[in-house]
């Protein structure tokens, strides 16, 4: 099983959305994803890749790995904040991989 980190970036995206079934499709593909079934998914860059959500208005959740067993969930946004969520998971992720 993989573990699976939200970044608080993350947690507060989840928490906001207020499309009830988009967040349990997300929360279902989460859980997918620990049980090592990505789905559809794309490497972007700098070591993050996207989980593409196929509900809605093209939900996306950003990660990247850690490792074999480890995925931190970076940030998730949709189609219309595409490129300003996928820098704000490059930044994320450049923090985290500062962290011992």
């Amino acid at each position: 099983m993989i573990e699976i980190i939200q970044s608080e970036t993350f947690k507060n995206w989840l928490s906001e959305l207020k499309d009830t079934r988009a967040k349990a499709r997300i929360e279902a593909r989460i859980r997918r994803v620990s049980l090592a079934n990505f789905g559809d998914c794309k490497l972007l860059k700098e070591g993050v890749s996207e989980l593409r959500v196929d509900y809605g208005p093209g939900y996306r959740v950003y990660y990247s790995r850690r490792g074999l067993m480890v995925v931190l969930l970076l940030a998730g946004g949709d189609k219309t904040t595409q490129q300003a969520d996928i820098e704000r998971a490059i930044a994320i992720a450049k923090h985290w991989s500062d962290q011992p």
